[in-house]
């Protein structure tokens, strides 16, 4: 089992969420919330509006996602959705836990520290740098950018 950070399409009440509940894609156990604690600038890009998480630690903002428990399968099917190498690479990021206290065993502790996986983006074009980052990726939010599929 890996722990993977989801701050795009694939969180709760985003437009890929449903590939996450897909169990033919894998099990994928929703943990808490978090925020990354490092500062990294989380943009949407390309004409699908796609978000990325760029490997800038300590430029734009804290960024807020969901961490999952998932396990092997679904490891391999994230990876080639996302098109991990080519798109994102998989690294560790330290993240903050906003939620999570309660009753289950797999709940994790709110305020503790802890590195999971994320898919970022190692490299990109420098005006992606111009463009506005943000705390939070919601396809519906402020920014009009609504996610497009490229299916």
């Amino acid at each position: 089992m890996a722990l993977v950070f989801m701050y795009g399409t694939l969180k709760k009440g985003q437009p890929n969420y449903v590939r996450m509940e897909d169990t033919a894609n894998g099990q994928a156990e929703f943990l808490a919330h978090a925020r990354t604690v490092e500062r990294y600038p989380l943009v949407i890009n390309t004409i699908y509006n796609i978000p990325f998480l760029l490997n800038m630690p300590g430029t734009g903002q804290r960024v807020l996602g969901e961490i999952y428990r998932v396990d092997q399968k679904m490891l391999e099917f994230l990876d080639n959705f996302v098109k991990c190498p080519e798109w994102y690479q998989r690294i560790k990021v330290k993240l903050e836990v906003q939620d999570g206290e309660g009753g289950s065993e797999n709940t994790l502790k709110l305020g503790s520290i802890m590195e999971t996986d994320v898919y970022i983006k190692t490299t990109h074009e420098p005006e992606w740098l111009q463009k506005p980052t943000y705390e939070c990726y919601d396809t519906n939010g402020d920014h009009e950018l609504k996610y497009k599929d490229p299916v």
